[in-house]
């Protein structure tokens, strides 16, 4: 039977071996006392490890080639800093490191720029998070990690959120088999009305040859800065058909004004 072969950094993911665990205790000893060849076993050992973890990022848009180097630096990481005497199974100890990585090279890749100082401060908390979830087995909260690193709540919080990924406002988040919903969709205009007054007289002159309910979604949605959920929840349809009707109802004044 023929196997697949999938390539990556010139590595043929097929023939990676496994360990089992008692040749990894093995090898740890070694690599501890002095042997390099061991320490290169335990990376190549490893390295589907390293290939599971990168899944999570494929909807990131970078190169699988970038993320499957920057896991390997977590890796081995991983193996040095590994200790033998706590009973804790090695992936389950080095999948956050190489997580971490990962997450790192994500932010400093980051084109919304952070200061440096908030940067650092959320790479703390994030180590120290990381370190908290391996001690109990449990993600802490906020006020957790701010108590370990002695800085208000507030400051752990700001920090965190400041270095989270865009979000592009034209991803899907709702798909019924029809048309998408889009982030855009759920966010309200809360701009003033009085600097658009212009471009509403347009608008509510391509509005004339629409049906009632369309022209009173048009109206919600772009007069009012209504999201489709509130506009949904006012007129009493799902949110699905408010975007079709509003879609529908855009395209048609589209042919009014060229007409």
């Amino acid at each position: 039977m023929a196997r697949n072969k999938v390539e990556i950094c010139g590595v043929d993911t097929a023939t990676l071996p496994v360990l089992k665990n008692e040749e990894m205790r093995k090898l740890f000893v070694q690599m501890q006392n002095g042997h390099d060849e061991a320490r290169e076993k335990l990376v190549n050992g490893n390295l589907r490890l390293v290939l599971s973890v990168i899944q999570r990022f494929n909807n990131r848009g970078e190169y699988i080639d970038d993320l499957f180097q920057v896991g390997c630096i977590g890796l081995m990481k991983s193996i040095d800093n590994f200790d033998l005497s706590q009973n804790v199974r090695f992936s389950t100890y080095a999948v956050p490191m190489i997580i971490g990585e990962i997450r790192r090279y994500l932010r400093d890749n980051n084109p919304i720029r952070v200061s440096r100082s908030l940067r650092d401060t959320a790479y703390k908390a994030l180590q120290v998070k990381e370190r908290l979830i391996s001690k109990y087995s449990k993600e802490p909260t906020a006020t957790e990690i701010a108590k370990e690193l002695d800085l208000p709540v507030e400051d752990i919080v700001f920090a965190l959120d400041a270095i989270q990924d865009p979000v592009s406002l034209f991803e899907p988040i709702y798909n019924d088999g029809g048309d998408p919903i889009f982030v855009m969709d759920q966010i309200s205009d809360d701009k003033n009305k009085d600097l658009q007054w212009i471009e509403e007289i347009a608008l509510k002159d391509a509005m004339r040859r629409l049906d009632d309910r369309e022209k009173r979604i048009l109206s919600m949605r772009f007069f009012h800065g209504k999201t489709q959920m509130e506009v949904a929840e006012e007129i009493g349809i799902s949110q699905a058909q408010v975007s079709r009707l509003e879609k529908a109802a855009i395209k048609e004044m589209n042919k009014n004004i060229k007409s």
